[in-house]
């Protein structure tokens, strides 16, 4: 019953309410977005959604408008190079991930679920197709992100993603949510320009 409604109601009462809530701090990332760099203010981009369906995610950008666009970070020569000034602390801090409500509302995503990966990480839905991880709607946050984000390799990721999808609760979303406040508070886990030993790899080139 939990899987089949009442998730997705409470994404959808969380998602509605978080909108207005945080409509302050909406206009001021705006308007700090608008003066820090040129280029629009959201950055949308294709990722896989529930049953490996495309659908654009929405984000504040945080890199110049120049950089490539369907790129992994992790694969840039030098992806410090492209982070805005006001970006690198929306990056850290995750801010930049709130205009996601709007797929949160649409039914293309959840609160909690595996992060979307981008539409060409083949490797990444590979992985995720083992476990089933594909079969469920993306996050805006999940167990891998309180388990490592960013430093995880793929395997383990996929892995940790699966896990999520095999115990998905009530109780099990709220440890994963409130999971995630410290995870940005401590800004832990968090490695710009990569995954796990590929970030290593590309930061010695």
């Amino acid at each position: 019953m939990y899987k089949r409604f009442f998730k997705r109601l409470i994404d959808l009462l969380l998602s509605a309410v978080g909108s207005v809530v945080l409509l302050p701090v909406w206009i001021v990332l705006i308007l700090w977005i608008k003066l820090d760099s040129c280029g629009p203010v959201f950055f949308r981009q294709k990722r896989v959604g529930k049953n490996k369906k495309l659908f654009n995610i929405l984000k504040f950008r945080t890199m110049r408008a120049d950089t490539p666009h369907d790129m992994p970070t992790h694969l840039l020569q030098n992806p410090d190079a492209y982070i805005t000034r006001c970006g690198r602390i929306m990056r850290r801090t995750s801010l930049d991930e709130l205009p996601q409500i709007f797929n949160i509302l649409a039914g293309q995503m959840s609160i909690v679920g595996p992060r979307p990966a981008l539409w060409n990480q083949d490797d990444l839905i590979a992985e995720r197709d083992r476990y089933h991880a594909n079969d469920i709607r993306p996050g805006l946050t999940g167990w891998a992100q309180i388990n490592g984000r960013d430093e995880l390799e793929i395997p383990q990721k996929a892995a940790l993603d699966g896990e999520y999808a095999a115990r998905m609760s009530f109780a099990f979303d709220c440890r994963c949510f409130f999971g995630t406040f410290r995870k940005v508070f401590l800004h832990d886990g968090v490695v710009e320009g990569g995954t796990g030993s590929i970030h290593q790899k590309t930061m010695q080139k």
